[in-house]
């Protein structure tokens, strides 16, 4: 090959072509970030329940699949915990009183220990001389009271 040969424009380097894998082809809104509705995810997700190709729906809305997927897993995080708190409510809100135990018999043992008392199924030893201030702070958090 002479020097007259070539051009300006020659692009053999002596590699081969690499084909192309997979493509995938970005919609109008890629790369920007969008806020969703509650409504709009909930849509979605009621969509995908009954869709057999969640790619075919993502397509659709230009979103990735990853997200229906987020967005479904985050449903049903928010039901769980809907249905925990259904069936056992939050016992700060709940009214009560506090089981106290006081055991003469542990107090005369340890000398200077006053009184036991158990919260939530922790239990709590209150000696003699504690600070009122002290002992009253400790009980209310461990009841939940703030």
């Amino acid at each position: 090959m002479g020097l007259d040969d070539r051009t300006a424009l020659d692009s053999r380097t002596g590699a081969g072509l690499i084909p192309a894998g997979r493509v995938e082809v970005l919609g109008r809104m890629a790369g920007r970030r969008r806020v969703w509705t509650l409504e709009q995810k909930l849509a979605i997700l009621a969509e995908a329940d009954q869709c057999d190709n969640v790619m075919a729906l993502a397509r659709r809305y230009d979103i990735r699949t990853s997200l229906i997927y987020t967005w479904r897993r985050e449903l049903r995080y928010a039901r769980q915990a809907a249905h925990r708190e259904v069936l056992a409510p939050s016992t700060a809100a709940q009214p009560g009183l506090v089981p106290v135990v006081a055991d003469a018999g542990a107090a005369a043992s340890c000398g200077a220990l006053a009184m036991e008392v158990e919260v939530a199924g922790t239990v709590t030893r209150i000696f003699a001389g504690a600070d009122a201030a002290l002992v009253t702070s400790v009980l209310r958090c461990l009841s939940g009271e703030r």
